[in-house]
């Protein structure tokens, strides 16, 4: 291929270099100039064009593209139509990618002109994903650099292919304690459900027995009679030794275990082991959350028909630290830069929703009701004033005189919300109106909790890093989430786009994988009076 300047009169054939506009006509880089539109060029002023010329056994880009992707293309791949000299290879089904680093690194060694990309080894992706791409870099390649990258992919096994994921059944086994909540039980098999369901392996049966060494033995017995493909157990308490209650409980059962623990964080404590029909997997505590961890690396494997054993385990560790490596990234204007010399420090506002009209407490506004001979709202006011938060903004609408009244003397911003009538959404948008341009997150609080205390919002806050994937805070107890929440200001526009009288919980369960959640051991993070009975319920508690 020859490549430079020629006269415009000359061009007819060439493929343009780099995009031509003059007047009303635009010509595009990579366009193939015919006689017409040389005359053009040349009568609009143009006497000279940067262009390619290409040779007799030289290949055009997109030809080339969509050979060498074809070339690399395995089973359950199929290829995009090349344009501009890239030609994308897809996943047809959901399944494993499995890539040949070493052939890939000996294909983009052997002409620069030709470039492979692909994604990591052995991840998951969708039908339809762009796993790998083809990009040739100039306007054409020689036959003779072809033949060669061909003959590699001919000599050797494709380096491309997708391990789709079978149709397989398994059998979840809780065990319980006498401290473990229904709720937190009923949660956790919805969320191994969906997790298993993602890689198309199906519960048959749940079985639930007792966190003792022959209880779950003789459960284990009982899920081996259903003939499953896998047996997932869900320990109340975590396993944190070969000889504990479930690993012993599996070993009374005639199964063995392979192997303890992972390089994968979350996930470490995960056990895998192996019964004469199928393998066991007993969960880590981390398996509780919707959000990747290891076991997830485990069960995408076994639902592509690979065999799992130690060696493929110890061989997870170089990325497998997954706390601070978000799913998809943070976008720039997102990042959190140090400020006044500390690596840590962010600028965080709580936004206290207090306008609303208090329907369901009949003709009393709770947050003008007394606790501890204070009014609820100033009670509430004060602890976000007190807490590690830059500033304070308090969103009222009914009664806001009142409220206002019963907030004399504290240092807060007052929004008013005049449409709060229309719900909740109207607050939200005031509020995230009146926050500071430099503000990084809000946690939002609800004006009637009273028993919320500034290290509930410090703890959210210490918790918050947007660029390690921590960017929605969410109080925990025993399982159940609560309020407040601590929102990264990339979801401030998704929280003014609500209408009605609802608020950002959806935004929670679209972005799970950006999630972290602070366990707390008290109530108070589920703890809101919106009616006379749990007024009345809180009083009495306080009396005993």
């Amino acid at each position: 291929m020859k490549f430079g300047d020629v006269r415009v009169v000359d061009a007819a054939g060439a493929i343009l270099a780099h995009t031509v506009r003059s007047g009303s006509f635009t010509y595009k880089k990579g366009h193939r100039l015919t006689p017409e539109d040389c005359h053009i060029l040349s009568q609009a002023g143009i006497s000279t064009a940067t262009v390619a010329r290409m040779d007799e056994d030289d290949v055009h880009e997109d030809d080339a593209a969509a050979q060498l992707a074809n070339a690399l293309c395995g089973q359950g791949l199929r290829i995009s139509t090349a344009f501009t000299g890239r030609c994308n290879i897809l996943a047809k089904e959901p399944g494993l990618i499995k890539i040949d680093a070493g052939l890939i690194d000996k294909l983009n060694a052997v002409d620069e002109a030709i470039t492979i990309a692909t994604v990591h080894n052995l991840v998951m992706a969708e039908s339809g994903q762009i796993v790998a791409t083809v990009k040739i870099i100039p306007f054409a390649v020689s036959t003779k650099t072809m033949d060669q990258i061909i003959g590699l992919l001919t000599s050797q096994s494709l380096p491309i292919s997708l391990l789709a994921f079978h149709n397989r059944t398994a059998v979840i086994i809780n065990t319980t304690l006498p401290s473990l909540k229904e709720m937190v039980l009923e949660k956790t098999t919805e969320i191994t459900k969906l997790r298993l369901a993602s890689v198309k392996i199906y519960v048959s049966q749940v079985l639930t027995c007792a966190h003792r060494k022959a209880d779950v033995a003789n459960t284990i017995k009982i899920a081996k009679s259903m003939e499953p493909d896998l047996i997932i157990i869900v320990g109340a308490s975590v396993t944190v030794d070969r000889e504990d209650v479930v690993p012993s409980g599996i070993v009374e059962a005639e199964g063995c275990v392979i192997h303890f623990g992972m390089p994968v964080d979350p996930g470490n404590l995960m056990l895998l082991s192996q019964c004469e029909i199928c393998p066991i997997m007993v969960l880590p505590g981390c398996a509780r959350s919707p959000k990747l961890n290891g076991i997830d690396f485990i069960l995408q494997r076994f639902a592509a028909g690979m065999d799992i054993n130690r060696p493929d385990i110890v061989a997870m560790g170089v990325g497998g630290l997954l706390i601070d490596s978000p799913v998809r990234p943070l976008p720039r204007d997102e990042a959190v830069y140090p400020k006044h010399g500390h690596s840590n420090a962010v600028n965080i506002g709580v936004m206290i929703l207090a306008a609303g009209q208090s329907r369901r407490m009949g003709s009393t506004n709770k947050l003008l009701a007394l606790v501890d001979e204070k009014p609820l709202i100033r009670r509430t006011v004060e602890t976000a004033l007190a807490s590690k938060a830059d500033t304070v903004v308090v969103v009222t609408g009914h009664q806001s005189v009142d409220i206002n009244g019963a907030l004399e003397e504290l240092p807060y911003q007052e929004v008013y919300n005049p449409k709060y009538a229309d719900g909740l959404s109207g607050s939200l948008k005031a509020g995230i109106a009146a926050l500071p341009e430099n503000i990084d997150g809000v946690v939002v609080v609800l004006g009637d909790m009273p028993e919320i205390d500034p290290h509930h919002i410090d703890a959210l806050i210490a918790g918050f890093k947007p660029s390690a994937g921590r960017a929605i805070g969410v109080p925990v107890h025993n399982g159940e989430r609560g309020n407040p929440v601590l929102w990264s200001r990339r979801f401030f526009q998704g929280m003014t786009d609500i209408r009605g009288d609802v608020g950002a919980r959806h935004l929670i369960g679209e972005n799970e994988n950006l999630v972290y959640e602070v366990e707390f051991s008290e109530t108070a993070v589920l703890t809101d009076l919106d009616t006379p009975e749990a007024w009345a319920r809180y009083r009495a508690s306080r009396l005993l």
